[in-house]
């Protein structure tokens, strides 16, 4: 398994219902809610296993020369 599919059934849960709670606890879109907040979460492991690989040493523009 990687880091990006690790997700707990608790984290989705949560998720699905804090994205149920923005939006008014309207009935029967709990599956809807469900993935979304399945795919939200994928994602955001997806970029934190990716972020340090993308950005290498960070010596960006606001590191150069700055005062």
């Amino acid at each position: 398994m990687t880091a990006a599919t690790d997700i707990t059934f608790d984290q989705i849960r949560e998720r699905a219902r804090e994205i149920w709670e923005r939006n008014h606890r309207p009935d029967g879109l709990d599956i809807a809610f469900w993935l979304l907040a399945e795919r939200e979460l994928k994602a955001e492991a997806a970029r934190a296993v990716a972020a340090p690989t993308e950005s290498g040493t960070d010596d960006g523009p606001d590191r150069r020369g700055g005062s």
